[in-house]
């Protein structure tokens, strides 16, 4: 029988690699580019979604989706994920953070998971206002840039209203993706596809633009890739 090391190493040697600091880097700079272009149809995407159009069962699922987005629904993720992981919760002393139940591992994907959707409501604190879909009169606009600014408004019920760009909830979930694919590279694939629902389901329910989830989602994938760096994850074991 291989001592518990060798099989830590045996482990970790054959999982995937995952996505690298330049994948990310990579992904965000074109999820950025496709976000410029996204503005030539911001509005003819706004104005099919507020008009009801998508199926009701699609938007069960991307509602359903959109905890992967939400502050909430990731800190039970990760937490979910630090319980039933035995390298994520700390158990031994060598992988305590301080006093904390939780490894460095833990603490990173927390870290990157969250950077994004915290720099997109830095962005939305400075005077870049933007109108939400959901408050915006869409069939009096010309163009997209004129949704910057309080002036396309037709009804602001909060502030919330005018904080359109970019989207922290997609820039939340891109981060969640990212971290939980660096952790657990066999479920790359589900991650991103539930980020990608998440942020789907912002731009359905006419709180933000495509231009708005696009722009957060290269910025969720950019903070995470400075974040998690080209550090490699151990690798999960099943206890005996």
């Amino acid at each position: 029988m291989l001592p518990s090391r060798s099989l830590h190493d045996t482990i970790s040697s054959s999982r995937p690699s995952g996505l690298t600091r330049r994948r990310l880097l990579t992904i965000a700079v074109a999820l950025a580019c496709v976000g410029a272009i996204a503005f030539s149809v911001d509005l003819d995407v706004a104005r099919w979604c507020k008009a009801g159009h998508i199926p009701k069962e699609i938007m069960r699922f991307l509602n359903f989706s959109e905890v992967c987005g939400h502050g909430i629904g990731v800190a039970t993720i990760l937490l979910a994920a630090a319980v039933l992981d035995p390298t994520l919760a700390g158990r031994s002393a060598a992988a305590r953070l301080g006093s904390l139940p939780f490894s460095r591992e833990f603490v990173r994907m927390v870290t990157a998971s969250f950077a994004g959707g915290f720099i997109a409501n830095i962005i939305k604190l400075t005077p870049l206002d933007r109108v939400r879909p959901r408050a915006a009169d869409l069939s009096a606009l010309a163009s997209s840039l004129a949704t910057f600014g309080d002036s396309a408004a037709a009804t602001i019920a909060s502030h919330s209203d005018i904080n359109s760009f970019p989207s922290g909830h997609a820039a939340t979930a891109a981060g969640l993706a990212a971290a939980m694919s660096w952790k657990y590279p066999h479920g790359t694939w589900l991650f991103f596809l539930l980020a990608a629902s998440a942020a789907a389901q912002r731009v359905a329910s006419s709180a933000h633009y495509p231009s708005d989830v696009f722009m957060g989602a290269a910025l969720g994938l950019a903070s995470a890739a400075l974040i998690l760096g080209n550090h490699r994850p151990h690798a999960s074991i099943p206890q005996a």
